[in-house]
């Protein structure tokens, strides 16, 4: 079986998918499936074969080596951002009838987009912050602010990944610099209110068909909060099992649970929460998680006592098994 594994982006978390592309390369079974390395990069699509690159084409997302065409029988993606985690390639493929692991593309697209995602996980009572969406060119009133959601607040763009773009607001002296770092990766952004407790990720996946939470994994971040510094530059400490109560737990993975079913999710899965009162509020989902060796949801896989071979024998399983929408 030809394995596309698909890496890279056009976003700056293609460098984390580069990696977390190696360790998909890496516990592939070589007895099952034939792999190839796939770089998806705003300058050029292409297959990277023994350090020679053969162009992808679009047409099919085939490649031509010593006159043969290379055909996939399916893609294993790992592009973190766009156009791997906003539904842009999956509904790509689904046009061209390859099969791919993860969701589909329109859980993509609403999982990235963070409005519509609290707006659809409210109908589910999902506990979560109290938001204030913008877009660019709003008459924004620091003063309302604060008065509907209070000091500190954090300013995100709508719709990015791995923490890029936000901002924690302390004071509204700060809330300029926080807008222009939000709008510089999105033209719309979500005002939200600080919830302080503890930070948990979980890592969540349709295992042999039932929804299954690998882990919980506590976060401890030297800075601020879980930024992008603190995510993938050594700034936090990662703790699995989390230190919470056995209730707290079950609680947890229930919510995690009912989060991933309510938005139809299918594959890997990273749910975020903080934990105030007692009570998980969800802050935000991945449908690609980092899977470098650095990254939590490997880790979670460990503690689970999952091969990272067997997980991933699961997905591709997993993406043969659908049918493209419009052949349904």
């Amino acid at each position: 079986m030809n394995v596309a594994v698909v890496m890279g982006g056009y976003s700056e978390e293609s460098v984390i998918s580069l990696r977390s592309g190696q360790l998909i390369l890496n516990n592939l079974d070589k007895n099952k499936y034939q792999t190839f390395e796939i770089h998806i990069l705003k300058e050029e699509w292409y297959c990277l074969l023994a350090g020679v690159k053969y162009p992808i084409n679009k047409a099919d997302f085939t490649f031509i080596k010593d006159n043969q065409t290379i055909k996939f029988d399916v893609a294993v993606n790992t592009v973190h951002g766009t156009p791997g985690e906003d539904g842009h390639l999956q509904a790509y493929w689904e046009l061209i009838d390859l099969p791919y692991s993860g969701c589909n593309y329109y859980q993509s697209s609403l999982t990235f987009n963070k409005r519509d995602t609290l707006s659809v996980l409210s109908k589910f009572n999902i506990p979560k912050a109290n938001s204030i969406y913008i877009t660019k060119g709003d008459v924004i009133d620091g003063n309302k602010i604060v008065a509907e959601l209070g000091l500190p607040f954090f300013v995100k763009p709508n719709q990015s990944g791995s923490s890029l773009g936000i901002s924690m607001v302390n004071s509204l002296k700060d809330l300029p610099k926080a807008l222009d770092f939000a709008f510089a990766e999105d033209n719309d952004i979500l005002i939200e209110s600080y919830l302080k407790g503890t930070e948990v990720s979980v890592g969540v996946l349709n295992f042999n068909g039932k929804t299954t939470v690998l882990g919980i994994t506590e976060i401890v971040s030297q800075n601020a909060f879980f930024d992008y510094e603190a995510k993938y530059l050594g700034k936090s400490s990662e703790i699995t099992p989390a230190r919470i109560s056995t209730e707290l737990e079950t609680l947890v993975i229930e919510t995690a649970k009912k989060v991933y079913e309510s938005l139809g999710m299918k594959g890997f899965s990273r749910t975020d929460f903080i934990i105030m009162n007692g009570i998980p509020h969800f802050i935000e989902i991945n449908t690609n998680p980092g899977l470098s060796t650095q990254s939590i949801f490997p880790q979670q896989a460990a503690y689970a006592n999952i091969s990272f071979s067997d997980l991933l024998d699961n997905e591709i399983t997993l993406a043969l098994q659908k049918k493209p929408i419009w052949k349904k």
